[in-house]
């Protein structure tokens, strides 16, 4: 097997071993991961927005996924995601395998009253998303037959609910075009080889310093058999890139210099015991003393002892 691929072989065997350690750790952080997602899907507008994830709304704990605040009014978005966007945009989002409800947009309409109010912003000025990865089809026949709002599938994806005073949308991230929307369409824990290599390409040509890592951890997770299958076909050179970009490497990096130096430490601090109880044997000190003042197992000094002799 030549050089080159005897390395990418072996690197592909780490990163399956570094994914692993990961498994066990607290739940994935999926609402961490859809800020990033939001932001990397509005990466071309970061100088005239401005994202405030888990906006408190009032002194005790209610707080909304995210609001996006366009810092430059005049400007406009030209995505699909944000086509409705005014001033101030409330965003809830829903992780794979929940669902809005009904009773979540009340809550969430709730808040944007609040926010209206709290903030002192013209209610003209404010809109609200949902986004999940499902159709919300219980949440709009609601809103079309008890609120009489009508509703429009403007682009894949994205439906515009009208009627009220705050535009409103709702997002089915699985529907959306994946040439438009690579990060929150990806967003999922059904991804296929296919769609796992083109955002995992997508994630190593991001510039050092992007805001992925969240979002990385939580598509890796969720789809971390599909991830081991992509690298022992052959991916692992493309992750090797990843798992640099997302700061991964540098991670595992310094915990390996980290267990080096405690691992160096205490062979220093145990070859320092051994010359010491070589010492103390040579000066004719019993086995006994020599073992409380070094600590020294008495197997140990005895050896020390038969090769001073």
């Amino acid at each position: 097997m030549p050089l080159i691929s005897k390395r990418i072989a072996g690197w592909g065997r780490i990163c399956v071993e570094k994914m692993e350690q990961k498994q066990p750790e607290k739940g994935i952080e999926w609402h961490s991961a859809f800020i990033e997602a939001l932001q990397m899907e509005l990466q071309a507008y970061q100088d005239v927005l401005k994202f405030d994830p888990e906006h408190p709304l009032a002194s005790k704990p209610l707080k909304i996924d995210c609001v996006v605040i366009k810092k430059v009014k005049d400007v406009a978005i030209k995505k699909n995601i944000a086509a409705i966007f005014r001033g101030w945009n409330l965003l809830e989002y829903k992780s794979p395998g929940d669902y809005v409800s009904v009773d979540d947009f009340y809550k969430v309409y709730a808040y944007a009253c609040l926010y209206k109010s709290f903030e002192k912003v013209p209610e003209t000025g404010l809109t609200v998303s949902f986004v999940e990865s499902h159709y919300p089809r219980k949440l709009l026949e609601h809103l079309e037959k008890e609120r009489g709002y009508k509703i429009a599938e403007t682009s894949p994806g994205i439906y515009t609910v009208s009627g009220d005073i705050f535009p409103m949308q709702a997002i089915d991230s699985r529907k959306l075009p994946l040439e438009e929307n690579i990060w929150l369409k990806s967003l999922s824990d059904k991804l296929d080889l296919n769609a796992l290599k083109k955002v995992s390409g997508e994630i190593a040509r991001q510039e050092k310093g992007a805001p992925i890592e969240a979002y990385f951890d939580a598509i890796s997770r969720a789809n971390y058999e599909t991830i081991k299958e992509a690298i022992r076909m052959g991916g692992a050179q493309m992750f090797e890139k990843v798992f640099e970009e997302v700061g991964w490497t540098a991670k595992w990096e310094a915990r390996g210099e980290a267990r080096g130096e405690a691992q160096g430490e205490a062979r220093g601090r145990a070859e320092g015991m051994e010359e010491a109880a070589r010492n103390a044997l040579a000066q004719g000190l019993s086995i006994d003393i020599v073992q409380k003042i070094t600590g020294l197992d008495m197997e140990t000094i005895e050896s020390l002892q038969t090769s001073n002799n």
